[in-house]
């Protein structure tokens, strides 16, 4: 939890540079499907299948969200927040939305909710021209699959100059959008080799997989970028680029 840990750090600095109150309460709770995204949004969404859920932390009336497989309820203060136990993807899911809350309260950062209805549907052809733009015709590595981006970046950039990795066995060894999903467990080495750019979903924060997926980018040099709201705070407080063009 290399990454998770340094966050954890320039949140406590930052809490006491802002005088945050170490007894000040946070909350967290799952949230429902529908509160999570809302009625509309696709059934190909995980979390619209019970895959993984959102927790939500509220923070002097300021809300930050994370994905999760390990929800929970929890209440607690500044302090307690900042001295949990990461260890765990429970624990670590509600550090990161506690977190995400603390640093919307003061506004040091944003899209810390996740879009709602329409939204998780369309930010995939945007992020995809972004990336063109960015970048050009380029081979994308996509960490983690998100049907709507990873359809957006293949018909971008066709299927062929895509590849996916996943750790849902469910997904694994099978095509979506004419991509091959491989194993996120064993291919990373080999989706870093093979692509120019790559697009990792924020929720490896919480599982603690962004070490090594930052580690393997960085020794070769390649530029990363994550997509969503788990991962808004973490990179407000180390410089990581992320794309969420509709995270509220």
């Amino acid at each position: 939890m290399i990454v998770l840990e340094r966050a954890r750090e320039r949140l406590l600095c930052l809490c006491k540079e802002q005088h945050v109150e170490p007894c000040c309460r946070i909350t967290v709770r799952p949230l429902s499907p529908d509160e999570a995204i809302g009625r509309q949004a696709s059934y190909e969404f995980p979390i619209q299948r019970g895959k993984e859920r959102v927790i939500e932390a509220v923070f002097r009336e300021a809300c930050g969200q994370a994905f999760t497989d390990r929800p929970r309820t929890w209440d607690g203060t500044v302090d307690d927040l900042l001295h949990i136990d990461l260890s765990n993807t429970s624990s670590s899911a509600i550090f990161v939305a506690g977190m995400n809350a603390v640093l919307r309260a003061m506004d040091a950062a944003a899209g810390t909710v996740h879009c709602r209805d329409e939204d998780p549907g369309r930010c995939g052809p945007v992020i995809a021209e972004k990336i063109e733009r960015d970048y050009g015709s380029v081979r994308i590595g996509l960490i983690g699959l998100q049907p709507a981006i990873l359809a957006a970046l293949a018909w971008r950039f066709s299927p062929d100059r895509v590849r996916v990795t996943d750790l849902n066995p469910d997904n694994v060894g099978k095509e979506r959008s004419g991509v091959p999903v491989w194993d996120g467990s064993t291919d990373l080495a080999r989706l870093v080799e093979w692509c120019d750019v790559g697009l990792a979903t924020g929720s490896t924060i919480v599982n603690g997989s962004i070490d090594e997926i930052t580690e393997r980018f960085g020794s070769a040099r390649k530029p990363l970028a994550f997509f969503g709201n788990t991962i808004s705070g973490a990179a407000a407080l180390l410089g990581l680029r992320r794309i969420c063009p509709f995270g509220r």
